[in-house]
């Protein structure tokens, strides 16, 4: 059988499911970006050790090694490039704004020119991502090729990152009881910017990726909250 389905590879593969039911779920009907929102934590989780783990395995050949940096990376561009862009389709789909709820003055055209540029926005946001990783993988193999030992900064923010970014606008909107699709939508073309803007963020460390696994879960526990509480 094609593929490598050793221990080195469950995570991404389990990230890679999630991404893809976030991804159908959020697309279904009117959408659900809220389940959306709890699938693409899921997968920051599995994105926060899925490197630990696959160095814990020390005979793995080059072909796995290889193997695991290009499902890693298409991975990552489905579930921090493609499902936070279903999310913001959902949260469009949701909005007061978009669906009838309230009245817009004005020419019918304003409100569907304005999705439109919406739209673009959140497929310019995948572009962005497609563009990072493509790039990091790029610059990573050049730099293996002359340096020793694990990479120290990021030039730009990494993709991951979105799996605790945009979780906040969701847990935010529930708070605050108010529509917040255009905010969230700036989000993503705020993250999109500095995925390709060319400055050093230093990596984390084991007790930085367990912060952001902590905020991870607490955002997690409030849209259980808010969610069921509605």
């Amino acid at each position: 059988m094609i593929g490598i389905y050793d221990y080195t590879v469950i995570l991404t593969y389990l990230s890679l499911l999630s991404a893809g039911t976030g991804i159908f779920v959020t697309l279904s009907g009117s959408g659900h970006p809220y389940i959306g929102v709890i699938c693409l934590l899921f997968c920051g989780l599995c994105d926060a050790f899925d490197g630990k783990v696959a160095s814990m395995k020390k005979d793995r050949t080059d072909s796995e090694r290889k193997y695991g940096i290009q499902i890693d990376s298409l991975s990552d561009l489905i579930a921090f490039g493609v499902l936070p862009a279903c999310i913001g389709v959902a949260f469009i789909r949701n909005s007061a704004l978009f669906n009838g709820t309230i009245d817009i003055n004005g020419p019918e055209w304003y409100c569907t020119l304005l999705k439109v540029v919406l739209y673009g926005f959140l497929v310019l946001y995948i572009l962005t991502a497609m563009i990072r990783l493509a790039y990091f993988n790029v610059s990573e193999e050049e730099r293996q090729s002359t340096e020793t030992g694990a990479r120290k900064y990021y030039l730009g923010l990494p993709v991951t990152s979105a799996s605790v970014i945009f979780p906040f606008v969701a847990v935010l909107e529930y708070l605050i009881k108010a529509d917040l699709t255009i905010l969230y939508i700036a989000t993503i073309v705020l993250v999109g910017i500095l995925f390709v803007c060319p400055f050093k963020l230093r990596k984390l460390g084991v007790k930085g990726i367990l912060v952001l696994v902590a905020v991870g879960l607490v955002e997690f526990v409030a849209l259980l909250i808010t969610y069921f509480a509605r």
